[in-house]
């Protein structure tokens, strides 16, 4: 299994530049032999913004969580020091 996460994500908005500065909502890809295929959560709307942001869908802590207790079989609430909502990403 491969996690990858971005730590920043962009802005919808082009800049002077062209380009677009960084964001707050990032992607991250879960890939191997145990993971379910398809999209968690829900593509963020391209209009309906936070300050200029896409809004976060998916919380990374419920990735780390499910992971954590699915794959690794720990406790994720003592190593994230909270309680997130698993993902159903992971074959059974």
């Amino acid at each position: 299994m491969v996690v990858a996460y971005s730590e920043f994500g962009r802005r919808v908005q082009v800049n002077a530049s062209g380009g677009t500065d960084h964001g707050t909502a990032g992607v991250v890809f879960v890939y191997g032999n145990s993971v379910k295929g398809g999209l968690a959560g829900e593509y963020p709307s391209l209009t309906n913004l936070s300050d200029g942001n896409l809004k976060i869908t998916v919380d990374y802590r419920s990735i780390y969580a499910t992971l954590l207790e699915n794959v690794l079989s720990h406790d994720s609430k003592t190593i994230l020091n909270g309680n997130y909502p698993k993902l159903n990403i992971i074959k059974t």
